[in-house]
């Protein structure tokens, strides 16, 4: 038997935000049985918790519904949520395939019925290189032009960023979803400015994701690809909303620092643990 919460990221309310399942005590299990349950589980993501193997506070293994993944954003948010709660600290140690990332929680209602905080996280270096695949990505998406050079970061997850024109063009986007599943190992992240914020939906069935509510992963590396190319400040928080066209609000913040050529990437939002339960494995 196995303990497992859900925690809505990038949050503060229930029916909002990207559902994380994150399962407890893990040690025991195979990979191949965390990778059912997350099918079963039917969430972009679910995590799986066992003991520090580096460290740190938690050893975490993340799988979408058909692949494992070394990083992501709204799991380990929820996660870290999920495990100040039950550590009763706010700073975490969490150990992935991609390294030890540190998760701080401020505004922490720990003691509460449904336990809720802000979360900030540093995110892994990406690797940047242009998108081989461009022309074929646009047509999948339905889209005539970027507004930007459409460019892959690897954080872990593969993320492409195409920039749409305004707002009515993201949200009347209706990706060819049997072309996009043509793209092996990437989400397809579109964007656009929303005044003084910005706006993202993202498509990845090569993850198992027809759309997803809040993409953090792609947080950090946003803020990168628009100071790159002078869209905005290195150093400067943004804004990013995700989900609304499906239903699911996510607010999240990115920022980008570069110093001395390198690159360091974060992320932020609030999480909301909202469920639990007991899954008989």
């Amino acid at each position: 038997m196995h303990h497992y919460v859900i925690v809505n990221a990038f949050s503060d309310r229930v029916l909002a935000g990207n559902p994380v399942a994150v399962f407890f005590d893990c040690d025991d299990l195979e990979p191949e049985i965390m990778q059912r349950i997350a099918a079963e589980m039917r969430l972009s993501e679910s995590t799986f918790v066992s003991r520090p193997r580096n460290g740190g506070d938690a050893h975490v293994r993340i799988f979408t519904p058909v692949n494992e993944l070394g990083f992501a954003g709204h799991p380990l948010l929820g996660t870290a949520l999920a495990l100040s709660f039950r550590l009763q600290k706010t700073t975490l140690n969490i150990e992935t395939a991609k390294g030890v990332f540190p998760f701080t929680l401020e505004d922490a209602k720990l003691h509460s019925d449904l336990p809720v905080a802000h979360v900030d996280m540093l995110q892994p270096s990406p690797i940047i290189q242009p998108y081989a695949q461009a022309e074929a990505l646009l047509l999948a998406l339905g889209v005539k032009h970027s507004t930007l050079p459409i460019e892959q970061y690897d954080v872990g997850p593969r993320h492409v960023f195409v920039g749409v024109a305004d707002m009515q063009t993201l949200a009347s986007l209706n990706p060819d979803q049997r072309a996009l599943a043509q793209h092996e190992n990437m989400a397809a992240l579109c964007f656009c400015r929303d005044g003084n914020r910005w706006r993202l939906r993202m498509f990845s069935p090569a993850y198992g994701v027809v759309e997803d509510a809040a993409t953090g992963s792609a947080a950090g590396p946003l803020a990168l690809h628009l100071a790159r190319h002078g869209w905005s400040d290195y150093g400067q928080s943004l804004e990013i909303w995700q989900g609304v066209e499906m239903g699911h609000p996510s607010k999240m913040y990115g920022m980008a620092q570069k110093d001395e050529g390198a690159y360091r990437l974060y992320a932020g939002g609030h999480a909301i643990q909202v469920a639990q339960g007991t899954y008989a494995i």
